[in-house]
């Protein structure tokens, strides 16, 4: 009687292991499913000749893979040219400055237009400086060129709640500008001088790529932000439109294959490793239509939190 009754329980412990597995199973291709047919345009169009588009949005840093994206459309026989839709408020001046050397190196090799969407401001203008011609929407924020470092600092609060900051250094200007001690007069000389050089730079970019003087744009060198009427009208950006628009200059003046389709390439994750990699995206998707994911993807301001270095943003005012 014992010897049935064992019998009979581990049929229902095989039954439902047979059971877990088989709902993983089924979520597992549910999920590779999801994530091919969400990139399936650049593979759908592979060995054809095409219009790649690649999207810069969000807050802008030296990403590796959206560098090696771009060399890849450089090096394609199957890009005819590249549209560059552009998002972003900004970010590091280095992500801006690799993005725009990446840009003038497809350039090189095929015509590249750019279109501004909602924001392209600061990095985000340097992004749209690689391009050999800008689109623009007529309320688009753009301009903000400027170079900033901005940090806090705490030391009247440390003082006030008792806590002594300890440091031994190499060198005074070591860690300056810190948030642990208020800044002397020879770190405000040297970050000010860090600050200038990367603003020459920037501003040196503008006028050699759009081929005006920053000093004659009443506002530039202040860093003040024009909307996308104002930017053509100071010949910051060429013509006004959308992606319509700028497939059209590449077809008329560029002289591209009309009948040729714009196709999505997007970068690869790092570390991928097929269907894990698959099954990540698909994860990260559904997160994406979550409130919270919604949220972090509306705000760019909350992906720029702990930027180092050398910034390039806009941020709207709160006051």
């Amino acid at each position: 009687m014992t010897a049935e009754i064992d019998t009979v329980l581990d049929r229902r412990r095989l039954r439902r292991r047979l059971t877990v597995w088989r709902v993983l199973a089924v979520a597992a291709v549910v999920a590779a499913l999801f994530a091919f047919s969400a990139g399936s345009d650049q593979w759908s169009a592979f060995g054809t000749k095409q219009i790649a588009r690649v999207a810069i949005s969000g807050t802008i840093t030296e990403d590796r893979d959206q560098l090696e994206l771009l060399k890849k459309i450089a090096e394609s026989d199957n890009a005819a040219a590249l549209l560059v839709f552009v998002n972003s408020p900004g970010g590091t001046t280095t992500g801006g400055e690799a993005l725009f050397a990446a840009l003038r190196e497809v350039a090189k090799k095929k015509p590249v237009v750019a279109q501004f969407g909602t924001v392209a401001a600061s990095a985000g203008y340097i992004v749209g400086l690689g391009a050999d011609h800008i689109v623009t929407r007529a309320n688009t924020i753009t301009g903000s060129v400027g170079v900033l470092v901005q940090w806090p600092e705490v030391s009247q609060m440390l003082d006030k709640l008792g806590v002594k900051f300890n440091e031994i250094k190499s060198g005074s200007l070591k860690a300056v500008p810190s948030p642990f001690e208020p800044l002397s007069e020879e770190g405000q000389k040297v970050t000010q001088s860090m600050i200038d050089e990367g603003f020459r730079w920037f501003l040196g970019l503008v006028e050699q790529r759009r081929g005006i003087k920053p000093d004659d744009i009443p506002g530039l060198t202040q860093g003040r932000v024009f909307t996308g009427r104002e930017a053509v009208q100071l010949k910051l950006a060429d013509s006004i439109g959308g992606e319509e628009e700028a497939v059209e200059w590449l077809r008329t003046v560029r002289n591209v294959d009309k009948s040729l389709k714009v196709v999505d390439w997007k970068p690869q994750s790092a570390g991928s490793l097929g269907l894990f990699s698959s099954l990540g995206t698909a994860a990260a998707s559904f997160f994406n239509n979550t409130s919270l994911g919604q949220m972090l993807a509306r705000d760019p301001s909350l992906s720029g939190l702990g930027l180092d270095g050398l910034i390039s943003v806009w941020h709207p005012s709160e006051k």
